[in-house]
């Protein structure tokens, strides 16, 4: 009975599908609704290609529609490039001209933008470059969609390649020297030319129009790289700045006129190619600036720096083979967003005043290997989210596979601010004899009541508030989310801080009576 019954069904299903007409879609009258009427696609660079935009149609009516066409404006000469609810186009026009598109009654469909233009294609007074989708139907004019997305102009900093036989490319390198094991060291990139036939002279950074590079960009021996105030770099994935053992690296930036930590107007910027709104704050977006220098005249001043791995990696090639220092010098500048440096330094000598930096996945600053280290009213906060991230990492030495290998460590501390998520956002360990601390007038975030912590002595000046140090005292950020690094109230009277230097990050004055710790002075508003 069961067997009759489902054979029965089964029969039923069988006659109604074999009666049943596929669908029937009638051609479009238009009345098609739209999630927006015009999409803006970020700003881009010249022949860089966009983020992928998203647009929804919908058929709102009872009948199931077949679209006529969907189509850019410009036809095949249109920059943008579209997918259709996947189908990538008519054959030759793919990405441009889409015929006969179904759409069920009371469904959508979606339709992914992209654009890939330069700034010769765009309105010459304003570097718009716009378009249109044109949905067609048989009763009158195309519905439309309007595109629009502005170009920016660059220089561009590249190696070039070679096309191999095989129709592979072999890319230009950069001969960083020799290793602990005299092996040399290549990496992709392109050495910087005063004679450029497109950049003219690579050597001075401009604030006409940004910079972008691709790979990493060397400043070699005996040259220097000066990078104007008011200049704005991008860097592409995996990409960087390099400076030889005997290259110097100058960032001219200026403070802004109006105190306004907003306004960076002057600043020099360093940051990764992606400009749109959404990698604003991405960490790891670029490499580094690596520093082989070993001369004394290189010097930072108001950089602001993100969304790197490392922000600034400065240690020997031959780490065990040479003990020269290499040296920065970095004043009035913030390092947000790293993804697992802010500062590296490996035998390194670096000074910094009145230096920021917020959120990094190992450490805002790792002074490792020996090295000397100052660090005046600087402010260094690590709010990411893992147990294991510091504020500040100080030790002496460097592990191998089979040893610790130890140099001599000087590291002063005076007037900062290290603080964030942890219970303890400094750690300091040593292996050898010479690790010298000397911490004045900062404070620090630390659990007081860890036995280990108890236990080593290099945190004694720390945990029994020697030399004006204080711990635990949150400085009450503006805003560590949006990288507004100031105290929302005036820490004088409880840390109160030795002789600084004149100014604040912002050009405030500092005196006597009303100097904070940390990179700012204390703002009201």
């Amino acid at each position: 009975m069961r067997k009759l019954l489902f054979l029965l069904l089964a029969g039923i299903a069988i006659s109604l599908t074999s009666c049943r007409n596929d669908f029937g879609f009638e051609p479009s009258t238009g009345g098609l609704e739209f999630s927006k009427d015009t999409v803006y696609l970020d700003t881009v660079f010249t022949n860089i290609g966009s983020s992928t935009y998203t647009l929804k149609v919908y058929n709102r009516s009872n009948k199931d529609i077949s679209i006529p066409k969907i189509q850019l404006g410009k036809g095949l000469n249109s920059k943008y490039r579209i997918m259709v609810d996947g189908m990538t186009g008519d054959a030759g026009a793919q990405g441009k001209i889409f015929s006969n598109v179904e759409l069920l009654a009371k469904d959508s469909l979606f339709i992914f933008v992209e654009v890939t233009s330069d700034v010769a294609s765009a309105n010459p007074t304003d570097f718009l470059y716009t378009d249109k989708i044109q949905f067609s139907n048989i009763t009158g004019a195309p519905q439309t969609v309007e595109l629009v997305t502005l170009i920016q102009d660059a220089y561009f900093i590249f190696p070039h390649r070679t096309q191999n036989a095989d129709n592979t490319f072999t890319y230009e390198g950069i001969n960083l020297g020799s290793d602990d094991a005299n092996l040399p060291v290549t990496i992709v990139g392109s050495t910087l030319d005063h004679n450029d036939p497109i950049n003219h002279d690579e050597y001075t950074w401009g604030n006409d129009k940004p910079y972008v590079i691709y790979g990493y960009a060397l400043v070699p021996d005996n040259e220097t790289l000066n990078v104007t105030s008011g200049a704005r770099v991008h860097f592409h994935a995996n990409s960087g700045l390099i400076i030889a053992k005997n290259g110097t690296l100058k960032i001219n930036g200026l403070p802004s006129a109006t105190h306004d930590p907003a306004d960076l107007s002057k600043e020099v910027i360093f940051e990764g190619d992606r400009l749109e709104p959404d990698y604003s704050d991405v960490p790891g977006q670029w490499s580094a600036i690596i520093n082989f220098s070993t001369l004394s005249n290189n010097v930072i001043e108001h950089l602001t720096l993100k969304n790197a791995s490392v922000g600034i990696l400065s240690n020997n090639l031959a780490l065990t083979t040479d003990n020269s220092f290499t040296k920065f010098t970095i004043k009035d500048s913030q390092i947000y967003n790293c993804s697992n440096y802010g500062i590296l330094g490996r035998t390194a000598q670096i000074t910094a005043d009145n230096l920021v930096i917020n959120n990094s996945g190992q450490a805002n600053v790792a002074a490792t290997y020996g090295g000397t280290y100052n660090f005046t009213n600087c402010t260094f906060n690590n709010n990411w989210n893992s147990s294991k991230q510091a504020a500040i990492i100080l030790n002496d030495y460097l592990e191998t596979d089979t040893a610790y290998l130890v140099k001599p460590t000087t590291i002063a501390m005076t007037n900062c601010i290290v603080y964030g998520s942890n219970s303890t956002e400094i750690s300091l360990e040593k292996k050898g004899n010479s690790f010298t601390t000397t911490f004045t007038n900062c404070l620090f975030k630390v659990n007081d009541l860890s036995s280990a912590l108890i236990a080593n002595t290099l945190y004694d000046s720390i945990r029994l508030e020697q030399n004006g140090n204080k711990k635990n005292i949150n400085p009450k950020f503006k805003s560590i989310a949006n990288n507004q690094m100031w105290p929302t109230e005036d820490l004088f009277a409880k840390v109160a801080p030795t002789a600084a230097s004149p100014f604040d990050i912002l050009n405030k004055p500092r005196n006597s009576t009303t100097t904070n710790i940390g990179a700012y002075q204390f703002i009201a508003n």
